[in-house]
């Protein structure tokens, strides 16, 4: 469902949930809209005189929001955590490579963002498939399948069956901060929660304390999402 009120800078998408407790409060910037998250049976006019009380953290987070950083020429972009400048080289056939500390795209100028998309996928999808199976391994533990997407919120997920799903976009952060994602999700063919036993597991397949790649995650997160917008 999703409300508009007068009083507030952008939509609210409000989603019920048997488990939830209380009210959670998310700025979505890619999609331009307010997530909430309520008890099942809260009210939705209470909820969203609530959302209207937190307007102060709402244009705080919209003032923060990290400006978009295109595919285009002229344009950097992160890849494994290092900047890369976007040349484009029309004379050159499709495709991408890095070449002295830039991002080069051969063909057409308005192939460039499909090309560099694929091409940071494809990156992607092959790294994180070779961090899951080493980790894995370590682990002592089967994976059902390696897969990417793009999701609102989540950079990884693990299904009971073992399928583990991801964000492309991790492909842009360091590579610290990749390995933690994948000693995340692959710790949870261990154990399926967040419990004390689970955290030993993802220390150790990680190598060590997580706290800082899970902390420059967040930190780096809004700017990884505004990659490829705008």
């Amino acid at each position: 469902m999703i409300s508009e009120d007068p009083r507030l800078p952008l939509p609210v998408r409000l989603q019920r949930l048997k488990r939830s407790r209380r009210l959670r409060l998310r700025v979505d910037h890619d999609r331009r809209l307010l997530r909430l998250t309520m008890p099942w049976r809260h009210s939705a006019k209470a909820a969203l005189d609530w959302v209207v009380g937190q307007r102060e953290w709402i244009d705080r987070q919209l003032e923060r929001a990290p400006a978009a950083q295109p595919f285009a020429p002229g344009s950097t972009i992160p890849v494994e955590g290092r900047d890369l400048l976007i040349r484009h080289e029309p004379t050159w056939r499709r495709g991408v490579v890095i070449d002295a500390g830039t991002l080069v795209v051969g063909g057409p100028a308005e192939s460039v963002p499909a090309s560099i998309e694929r091409w940071l996928r494809a990156r992607a999808r092959d790294r994180l498939s070779e961090e899951t199976a080493r980790i894995a391994a370590a682990a002592g533990v089967t994976i059902r399948s390696v897969s990417i997407g793009d999701p609102a919120s989540r950079w990884g997920s693990c299904s009971s069956a073992g399928a583990i799903r991801y964000s492309w976009r991790l492909i842009l952060a360091p590579p610290d901060v990749l390995r933690f994602v994948v000693a995340h999700e692959v710790a949870h063919r261990l154990h399926m929660d967040h419990s004390a036993a689970f955290k030993v597991a993802e220390a150790q397949l990680f190598g060590g304390p997580v706290a800082p790649a899970r902390l420059e995650l967040r930190r780096l997160g809004p700017a990884l999402r505004a990659v490829g917008r705008g």
